[in-house]
């Protein structure tokens, strides 16, 4: 039987997506995208919105990169029998004893050292590295160049920029952005934006984080 995966979400983060499903052994590469001016994302077809996942029986994943979102959709799929698929690139270096959740997305030269955690939904984005005995919750973007050391733990839903650096033994918050280049020296408790070496509290409005610029 022909392997075939739908993606959902036609952007340049789906687009890594398919590349990481062909080279697993994905035969056939589908998308599902709201915007009706799209009809191709990189070599592969867009069938129609995204609502229309429910007509098919494949592998899914939802390559979007709005935590909300993509948790909202995962959970949906999941809710109507959908198999949602965890993708891990060839390159990506996997630990001893690793778990990985459903719908996570681990990208081309990443690692993961023994005994982590990798929760629900989660993207370890290009050459990101989870040291030892980390716990990353459901649906936590860590992006590309970001690094945890060791015994890390970050709550669902937050965003660790790019190039980013977590000290070891560091908690962080749920619903965190860690900003581009920031460094985590000290455990984060409150929700908010952290920028700065340093990693301190943007002072500014943040009420309503917005995820849509993962």
């Amino acid at each position: 039987m022909k392997k075939i995966i739908i993606i959902i979400g036609a952007s340049g983060h789906g687009k890594v997506v398919a590349d990481i499903a062909r080279k697993i052994g994905y035969e056939e590469i589908l998308f599902l995208d709201d915007n009706k001016q799209l009809s191709r994302c990189g070599n592969y077809p867009i069938l129609g919105s995204v609502s229309q996942y429910k007509k098919y029986d494949c592998d899914m994943i939802v390559a979007i990169g709005n935590a909300i979102v993509r948790q909202r959709l995962q959970n949906e799929i999941k809710s109507k029998g959908k198999k949602v698929a965890t993708l891990i690139h060839p390159s990506a270096i996997i630990g001893e004893n690793v778990l990985i959740g459903e719908g996570t997305v681990v990208m081309a030269g990443a690692v993961i050292n023994p005994c982590s955690i990798i929760g629900e939904g989660c993207i370890v984005n290009t050459c990101a590295s989870v040291d030892h005995d980390c716990i990353v919750e459901d649906y936590v973007h860590i992006s590309v160049g970001a690094h945890l050391a060791g015994t890390v733990s970050v709550g669902k839903a937050t965003w660790i920029g790019i190039g980013a650096i977590v000290k070891n033994n560091i908690k962080i918050a749920a619903n965190c952005i860690i900003g581009a280049g920031a460094v985590v020296v000290k455990d984060i408790v409150e929700r908010g934006t952290y920028i700065g070496i340093p990693a301190k509290l943007f002072e500014g409005k943040n009420e309503n984080i917005d995820y849509s610029k993962q």
